[in-house]
């Protein structure tokens, strides 16, 4: 998958956020955003309209705010970035962290040039981007601004949509809200369904298609060049899922002439769009939102293929490993399982949950999970269910054979 070859724009943009560089001229994280950068003019030059119009860094662009790390990224920056593209950067808790708020954004003027809250007309859309102050918050004063700037946008065309920036997801919106929201400009925003706004702090997927969300406006989560964190507390192994490092996701934004929108999710990890493409033709229109908590009213089920199967191994006296075949949700992702380990009188003795890896654009074929402090002396079976973003399941689990110890 890649742009959509009928939508011609006028405006073309990339948006990260969540980078953590670190001191090291070799870290993960500058390979991955030096990759984002000649990888979004890669992917332009091809297209017809051939423009990079715009970077936006969603904040957390630094590990702790050094002086030194926000070098680095600068350093970046001026390697890969072109004349056509006007650069514009936000700052969050992570830029904090060093030398406190005060230091951190007077080294940021210094390197950046570059006001922390601007609001900027591109090829004649509005983008207003605020940065947080006391970590992730936003005072009278940060309210006061955004309020300011986005009456002055919305004069200007209050049907054409404004693009808008900060680091913390708005409270109650995309996946990564519940642990990694604030609610201090929810007021403002929602006064405005022309705003688009892009969000990180939680380093939740951007594929998920909980990471748009529509109600009183769109809200999209940008992800992470730096490793998965995830907004679900019931998994065996938290909210940080096994190699959670092999996160490197950016969204691609691109307008027409007739104020629609498309949002295109992108893995640098494979070089690969996600099979994903968020459309919006009337921002200003809350009546046409495609993207809101209408989806989770659904009866579709994940399912799991004839012959799908569960293998158990590596047996031991209390315990032992499943494995089992991924099941499928037409047209979607599935979530995350319930793998239920039940006795000889089918009472349920265990239950775990673990994600699908979705996040990961090569998703395993199979899932595993071990067992162990079971009874020696007694047979078992497991029953997996797969339950989709959408509060979901399987209508039937996949069932073991049974299982000795």
């Amino acid at each position: 998958m890649a742009f959509d070859k009928d939508f011609k724009p006028v405006l073309r943009f990339l948006v990260v956020s969540d980078i953590h560089y670190a001191e090291d001229p070799e870290c993960a994280e500058r390979k991955r955003m030096s990759l984002a950068l000649k990888t979004a003019y890669e992917l332009s030059e091809k297209e017809d309209y051939s423009k990079l119009d715009a970077l936006y860094v969603v904040g957390d662009f630094t590990k702790n705010g050094s002086e030194e790390q926000m070098l680095l990224f600068k350093s970046t920056l001026d390697e890969y970035i072109k004349d056509e593209t006007e650069v514009t950067l936000s700052l969050a808790s992570h830029e904090f962290f060093h030398d406190g708020e005060e230091k951190a954004l007077e080294n940021f003027k210094k390197i950046f040039a570059m006001e922390p809250d601007t609001h900027k007309v591109i090829n004649g859309y509005h983008f207003i981007s605020v940065t947080s102050t006391n970590g992730c918050h936003f005072d009278e004063a940060k309210q006061a601004w955004v309020a300011a700037e986005l009456k002055k946008a919305v004069a200007d065309d209050p049907k054409r949509p404004i693009f808008f920036f900060q680091h913390p997801h708005i409270m109650g919106t995309v996946y990564g809200s519940a642990n990694w929201g604030e609610d201090e400009l929810t007021a403002i925003l929602m006064n405005y369904p022309q705003i688009i706004d892009f969000s990180g702090h939680s380093h939740a997927p951007i594929n998920d298609p909980r990471s748009i969300h529509q109600q009183h406006f769109t809200c999209l989560g940008t992800g992470t060049l730096s490793y998965f964190e995830l907004d679900e507390f019931d998994k065996v192994y938290g909210t940080i899922p096994p190699n959670e490092e092999n996160a490197a996701q950016m969204l691609i934004v691109e307008a027409d002439a007739d104020m629609r929108v498309r949002i295109y999710p992108y893995d640098l990890i494979t070089s690969n769009f996600f099979p994903k493409t968020w459309k919006i033709d009337t921002a200003w229109d809350v009546d046409s939102f495609l993207y809101t908590d209408a989806r989770y009213k659904t009866t579709v089920s994940p399912y799991f293929e004839e012959g799908a199967k569960i293998v158990i191994s590596d047996k031991k006296e209390d315990g032992f490993k499943v494995t089992f075949d991924q099941a499928k949700y037409d047209g979607d992702y599935v979530n995350d399982y319930n793998v239920i380990i039940k006795d000889g009188n089918g009472v349920t003795v265990r239950n775990s949950t673990v994600w699908s890896e979705y996040y990961f654009y090569n998703m395993p074929e199979t899932i595993s999970v071990s067992f162990e402090g079971l009874e020696k002396g007694r047979e078992y079976t497991v029953n997996v269910h797969a339950n989709s973003f959408w509060k979901t399941r399987t209508k039937q689990p996949l069932i073991s054979e049974k299982i000795a110890l």
